[in-house]
């Protein structure tokens, strides 16, 4: 089987998800491709203006400057060593998989470069691009998503954030196959586990990546053995969630809870 997966081009978090990712299925893995950040039409600037308004500048200054000191690093080290590493790059070029930046996933020269690739199945790790029918319906496997929530409910952006601030005590991971609408195709695995009531927004993070990827690895297994049954989702009982705003963000704390 060969696997293709796009992902966002960020320097925290993501490296845990693919260094285990990878120790599994670097064999399967034919390419890597990250796309820059940002959702829509939105610049780097919009973000960092949209968070900085929902957070605050010291907060904005803090994930500036642990980019920042990832980017060295993973300079300095190559991408990683010992085991720890500081990108999705350096992740791959360990296990010797092409990562390659992609601006547009929908574009005709993007799916034609799949098609060359023989790709079976394309996965979606915190990729910020909508897909279109034609990329969804390229891989004869199926498009996966990984989102951070137990779907219907939490659909939409940075999930783990809105369940500390609606003061959720259990949190869930979600592998689906990808349709046309947002967060809403058919569940192939989830998985629910207990929010840290201590725990910080960095922290849980951490820890549910590393759980969305056993959830991803063992959807893919399903998949090549053949296994297809998934489980619809109700739309009805679900909820939709946005940018955080200041508000939500004083909810947030005020429920005692701390982003790191």
């Amino acid at each position: 089987m060969n696997i293709v997966v796009l992902t966002a081009n960020v320097s925290q978090y993501l490296p845990d998800f693919f260094a285990r990712f990878l120790e599994s299925q670097a064999s399967s893995t034919q390419a890597v491709f990250v796309v820059p950040p940002r959702y829509g039409k939105e610049s780097t600037g919009d973000l960092a203006r949209k968070y900085i308004k929902a957070f605050g500048i010291w907060n904005f200054s803090h994930v500036v400057l642990r980019t920042v000191k990832t980017k060295v690093l993973n300079i300095l080290t190559g991408g990683g060593r010992n085991g720890s590493f500081y990108s999705v790059q350096g992740v791959c070029k360990h296990h010797g998989i092409a990562c390659e930046e992609a601006d547009d996933v929908n574009a005709e020269e993007f799916r034609n470069k799949l098609r060359e690739m023989k790709t079976d199945l394309l996965v979606s790790v915190s990729c910020p691009q909508l897909f279109r029918k034609p990329l969804i319906e390229l891989p004869p496997l199926g498009t996966l998503n990984v989102h951070g929530a137990q779907l219907p409910k939490y659909r939409g952006i940075l999930p783990s954030f809105w369940m500390m601030a609606n003061g959720e005590a259990e949190a869930g991971v979600t592998v689906f196959l990808v349709n046309e609408d947002i967060d809403a195709g058919d569940v192939v695995e989830s998985s629910t586990f207990p929010i840290d009531p201590h725990e910080s927004l960095d922290g849980f993070i951490k820890r549910s990546k590393l759980i969305a990827c056993d959830t991803l690895l063992r959807a893919i297994k399903r998949i090549e053995k053949g296994d297809c049954q998934t489980t619809p989702l109700s739309m009805k009982d679900g909820s939709y969630f946005s940018f955080p705003t200041r508000a939500s963000y004083r909810e947030f704390l005020r429920r005692g809870r701390r982003l790191w």
